[in-house]
Parts: C-alpha cells; structure tokens; sequence
C-alpha cells in the first residue's frame, strides 16, 4: 500500500533514488514495518550510530519521515536545502528555544505526520546506547501519538566495511510495537513521569538494536566531560541535568 502522505518535492525526489541505491551497496533488510501506522501521526524514536541512519529508516517507508536537525544547519542555501528535503530545525541550547522547537514537532505531529527523532541527541561515540532525552516523550504526551521504537543495525559498520574492507554485518532496520504510556495520560510536566518513560523507551530501542546500554548522556561523553570507563557513579551524578539529579534522589 503507498502512502498519500504529502511530502516536498526534494523528498519524494530522493525517496524515488535512494532505495534503490541502498539495496545495491547494503542491501538493508527490515523487519516490523508493519508498527508503523498507515496514516495519522507517529513518532518514530531511534538509536543513532551514523550518518546512513537518517537515510536508511525513512526509506524502508512508504509513508515520508519528517526530522529536526540542530539549528546550526540552517544557513544559507542548506536552509532551503533541508527544509525541502523534510528537516526542520531544533535548538539544542535549552529554555525558550528548545521548547520553541517542540512546538515545531508538534506541529508536525498535528498535521498527522511521521516524526524521526534521535533520544540520544547525537550520533553515538561507540557503537553503545546513550541515555535518552525526554523531547520524544514530552511530544507523545501532549499530542498523543504513538511512540515507535526504531533500531538500525550495521550502518555504524557498513561505511567502515566500505573503506577498510573489514568484514560484512547486515544492515536491518528493526520497528518495535509501540509504546502503551496511557497510564501517564495528563502528566506530561511531571519530570519523574518524562525521565521513567523515557528510560522505557531506551530499554525497548536496546532490546531491538542488542547494544550495550550506558547511563549517560552521549554528547557528554563526546566531549570529554564524562569518560564512562571510569565507573564513578558520584562523578556521573554531578554532571546529571538538575531535573534527573532530582528524580535520582528520589527514587
């Protein structure tokens, strides 16, 4: 069944070529399509471990995938670039502006569209699972759309595969069911409820992509602040957000 999503021009350009491109090189399987719904809003919440992850899962849909990309992307012609090819901005700097941009997804998420986001905010530094943000969460809360929990498997290898010719992994794209956060109907400003749901999601993207989890922020550790090798839970406890060094306490 296709899709009679309304997408911009540049996307179903690009969505005409590059399946085909894929199954050429990667040849990427997929598994659990069926998660998705056919029609109305969904939010699809995926691990990230490379530039090949934005490209893969939107084409193993018919139905086009809409994303928010930091901000600093959109300068000049890659604006129009972006905007075209179904991207929209998102601060990363906190306050006004990042709730400025859950709007922009909710907006998306109204009109009855597909939502792409990554919880970890970056790509992995790794190949391990990062701690999740609640931006994800926090949208599913307030529009009620349904989160699905995406994995893609090999693509961190596959780009490293073409260039060192190291040995082959599948490249799969896995949907799981959705998640059921019924039971948080109404709380979508309570912190304790935002951090919980969003641990649950992690556990579920963990469990379909088989990576190792870590409990902490992933560009974090990109930059140095936090070497996870250490095991010092007091040392991670301090550079937690102050709303997740709260919810810790309490529990």
């Amino acid at each position: 069944m296709k899709s009679n999503d309304p997408a911009p021009r540049l996307y179903r350009a690009l969505h005409a070529v590059v399946p085909p491109l894929l199954n050429a090189l990667w040849r990427p399987s997929v598994h659990g399509a069926e998660h998705v719904p056919w029609r109305g809003p969904a939010i699809l919440a995926s691990n990230h471990q490379s530039v090949l992850d934005v490209v893969v899962m939107p084409a193993a849909l018919d139905r086009p995938v809409f994303f928010l990309a930091k901000a600093e992307y959109f300068r000049g012609w890659q604006r129009r670039f972006f905007e075209s090819a179904g991207v929209m901005p998102v601060h990363r700097d906190g306050g006004d502006a990042a709730e400025a941009s859950l709007r922009r997804g909710q907006q998306l998420l109204d009109e009855g569209r597909l939502l792409g986001i990554y919880p970890e905010g970056t790509r992995s530094p790794d190949g391990r699972l990062y701690r999740g943000k609640t931006g994800a969460v926090r949208l599913a809360l307030r529009t009620g759309a349904p989160i699905v929990p995406v994995a893609t498997v090999g693509t961190r290898e596959a780009l490293r595969r073409r260039a060192t010719r190291a040995p082959q992994r599948p490249v799969e794209v896995r949907f799981g069911a959705p998640l059921d956060l019924r039971r948080y109907a109404g709380r979508e400003h309570d912190r304790f409820v935002l951090r919980s749901a969003t641990d649950e999601l992690m556990y579920e993207i963990m469990q379909l992509s088989g990576q190792e989890y870590v409990d902490a922020y992933a560009a974090r550790v990109k930059s140095g602040e936090i070497r996870v090798d250490d095991g010092d839970p007091a040392e991670l406890e301090r550079l937690l957000d102050p709303d997740d060094l709260v919810h810790r306490k309490a529990s």
